[in-house]
């Protein structure tokens, strides 16, 4: 009888261990799943300000014939992004997002000397599009770093960093900038 209770003992406690295991295992997965959608998400935001950047330009190009060193950096800007979609590590395509905003911000900014083009029915339209773009990229980034943040910290935590590498989990990049591309964007008049 005594072996047997202490089969049983034995048997309970690799039915909890492996629980645990498959547990712990399942929950990795969602949030890896998780940091993936968000990721998703703002690739879908940023491919439509790609989308959106090219018929800014040529709506403002007429109007702002003294400003081509800008009109240049905007295309400049929005080449680096869409080259930097594919195959590039998180941290290059944000300094590459970063540097599109930064540029699109001060094509917003030197549009404001120029009367007739703020009165563009074309013109309004795309900067609305693209403001409201901005703001989803903004959302999209925020969740998805908040993910990340979960994902990260449950790889961490004690007992599932002991399982999380042998098990494949590595952790996510945040979607950040680096701390010289914090500054803001240098608005010349």
């Amino acid at each position: 009888m005594e072996i047997s209770y202490a089969l049983l003992a034995i048997a309970v406690l690799a039915a909890v261990l492996l629980f645990l295991l498959l547990k712990t295992y399942n929950g990795l997965i969602k949030m890896r799943n998780a940091v993936q959608s968000g990721w998703s998400d703002i690739d879908v935001q940023l491919t439509r300000r790609h989308d959106l950047v090219p018929n800014l330009v040529e709506a403002v190009k007429g109007y702002m014939t003294h400003e081509r060193e800008t009109l240049e950096a905007v295309t400049r800007a929005r080449t680096e992004a869409v080259s930097a979609t594919g195959g590039a590590t998180l941290a290059t395509r944000a300094v590459a997002e970063m540097a599109l905003t930064g540029a699109v911000n001060n094509l917003f900014a030197a549009s404001e000397r120029y009367p007739a083009l703020k009165a563009s029915q074309q013109f309004l339209l795309l900067q609305e599009q693209i403001t409201s773009t901005e703001n989803r990229i903004a959302f999209a980034r925020q969740h998805y770093n908040e993910c990340v943040r979960k994902y990260n910290t449950a790889q961490a935590e004690f007992p599932r960093n002991l399982l999380a590498g042998s098990m494949g989990f590595r952790p996510a990049s945040l979607f950040a900038a680096d701390a010289g591309d914090r500054s803001n964007a240098q608005v010349k008049v």
